[in-house]
């Protein structure tokens, strides 16, 4: 697979992207132009039914050398053409040699018996294999669902048709941007791809659809982080399975594609095949330091979506006012929801202050005017934070107060939960902005600093109040954390390993919890959530949909 570097030269076009385009011209662009790819049932059960024919089997003699009889998983190429392709199987019959391609469904209820990007695929091999001299009119598909061949035949029409799609295929992806979704298809909610290119919710915001917005991702994606967290413990990699030991025991064994990420605390140890298969399989490894800084990130490739980055160098440079300023108030506002509905004494006041300041966030605003309406907003929200926690648990540096809002170390329990959860959070989004194809360091509100994910930063500002905050307003008020699990040395507050393990568990809670979409209509879980809107603000930067909007909720 090749990439189109725009205003060059394009690569070979394989035969299977003909297929992709004539599907759906969006889905070529974001598997070809910005080698963006989701694994779905469908693609993982067709490579195993194709496990057999990608074996190179057989003889393959040009036309002038011999006959050809039969030949598996055959790979041509034309400069010419411009296309490239490997054949599941050519099959020989006297001077004439038939493609076969092997699919996984079965015929279409159609006259063809066969849809139209399943033949313009089969005709691309057939075209390959004329240019290389071969006498080629007609190819088969193999149905696997029912064991079954449909012969297609490469009369004038298809050929016209598939050299038209081919054409079109090179326009597209010259382009700097994919084209627009399909706007309430069939074919989006089979297609493995539909996390990434969020047809519906895009347009929707851009106002290309007034229809309503279907829930076409999994509410919940399938994979979760592991998180490392004894001492000494060393991570492996074994028959398909990430492993955890400490001492020569085995802590956990869970299957890989069931893991998301892999953090490490402290001392823990990955080895090199670990990190080789996690790179294959595109997962992250965290490191954190013993007592939860977020210290650095490994990851396989960079995302090749070059022109996402190209957009965020440019706006970054230039400014983005109105990005920032919906950050802002995204932040204002789930603040103060959260203030609302866990107050445990009377905060009108401060709430009628945080509608007002949310009210005063202009998109056109100064980034030293909305840093002063964070800083007021803040001020008043912590000097309520309070009010909605208890006071009677006894934890360690006494009750929270917001003058003694600190980081490193922390004094009080309250902000020692404060900042290993916002760490977390970080850690969250600087996965998902690097898997989306952002460089996490270059943000629009946050500005660029040595070894700070200003980007990242900028995502979890409207989700602090919503994931951080709200894990420890419940850790502490349901007693999930006790005194026992806090360490108190030289006046700063640390957690104990079960204190971690507690933070981590309701953390991971949250995460799964499910919430409304406002503008959607559909049910998702927090963690999708922070996927969404990431891939929403990039959709914004490249002109997909008109502005950013932060997730906000009542």
């Amino acid at each position: 697979m090749g990439d189109a570097p725009h205003g060059g030269e394009l690569d070979l076009v394989p035969a299977r992207m003909v297929n992709e385009f004539s599907y759906c011209p969006r889905l070529f662009y974001l598997e070809w132009v910005n080698a963006q790819f989701v694994d779905s049932d469908e693609t993982v059960d067709g490579r195993y039914r194709h496990r057999v024919v990608d074996r190179e089997q057989g003889a393959a003699p040009l036309p002038d050398d011999g006959d050809l009889k039969a030949a598996r998983s055959l790979m041509l190429s034309s400069s010419d053409l411009g296309l490239v392709a490997r054949i599941d199987l050519v099959e020989g019959d006297r001077d004439e040699v038939h493609p076969v391609d092997v699919k996984r469904g079965k015929p279409a209820p159609l006259p063809e018996r066969a849809w139209e990007p399943e033949r313009v695929q089969l005709c691309v091999a057939g075209l390959l294999l004329r240019d290389a001299g071969y006498i080629c009119n007609s190819g088969y598909l193999s149905f696997a669902a029912t064991r079954e061949r449909v012969e297609v035949v490469f009369d004038d029409t298809l050929i016209a048709r598939t050299r038209e799609i081919v054409e079109e295929l090179r326009v597209v992806a010259m382009a700097s941007s994919a084209p627009p979704p399909l706007i309430a298809s069939r074919k989006c909610p089979r297609c493995s791809m539909v996390g990434i290119c969020l047809p519906d919710e895009t347009n929707s915001l851009s106002a290309r659809s007034g229809l309503p917005v279907r829930r076409l991702l999994p509410s919940d994606p399938a994979a979760a982080p592991l998180y490392v967290t004894e001492q000494g413990s060393r991570v492996g990699y074994r028959s398909g399975r990430i492993t955890v030991e400490h001492d020569g025991a085995e802590l956990a064994s869970v299957r890989a594609i069931d893991v998301s990420q892999l953090s490490l605390y402290g001392n823990a140890q990955v080895s090199s095949q670990a990190i080789r298969e996690m790179m294959a399989r595109d997962i992250p490894v965290c490191w954190f330091s013993y007592g939860g800084w977020f210290a650095g990130i490994a990851e396989g490739l960079p995302s090749k979506n070059v022109e996402l980055r190209i957009r965020q160098v440019s706006r970054a440079h230039v400014g983005s006012p109105e990005i920032a300023a919906e950050i802002v108030r995204g932040k204002i506002h789930n603040s103060r929801t959260l203030l609302r509905r866990n107050a445990r004494s009377d905060v009108a006041s401060a709430l009628e202050s945080l509608a007002s300041i949310e009210a005063s966030v202009a998109p056109e605003a100064e980034l030293s005017s909305l840093l002063g309406l964070e800083g007021a907003a803040a001020r008043i929200y912590f000097e309520s934070f309070p009010t909605m926690i208890r006071a009677d648990l006894g934890l360690p540096g006494g009750p929270f107060r917001f003058e003694s809002r600190n980081r490193r170390p922390p004094l009080d329990a309250v902000n020692c939960l404060l900042s290993y959860v916002y760490s977390l959070l970080v850690k969250e989004l600087t996965v998902t902005t690097l898997a989306v194809g952002f460089d996490p360091y270059l943000g629009f509100y946050h500005r660029p600093r040595f070894g700070r994910p200003a980007l990242a930063l900028d995502l979890a500002e409207e989700f602090r109040p919503l994931i951080g905050e709200s894990v420890v307003v419940n850790l502490i008020n349901n007693q999930e954390i006790h005194g026992s699990q806090f360490t108190v040395r030289a006046g700063g507050v640390s957690l104990t390993a079960e204190g971690r393990k507690a933070v981590l568990a309701a953390y991971e809670r949250r995460l799964r919890a499910e919430i409304r979409h406002p503008i959607f209509g559909y049910t998702v879980s927090y963690r999708r959530l922070l996927e969404v809107q990431t891939r929403l603000l990039g959709a914004t930067l490249l002109g997909e949909v008109p502005s950013y909007r932060a997730f906000t909720t009542r």
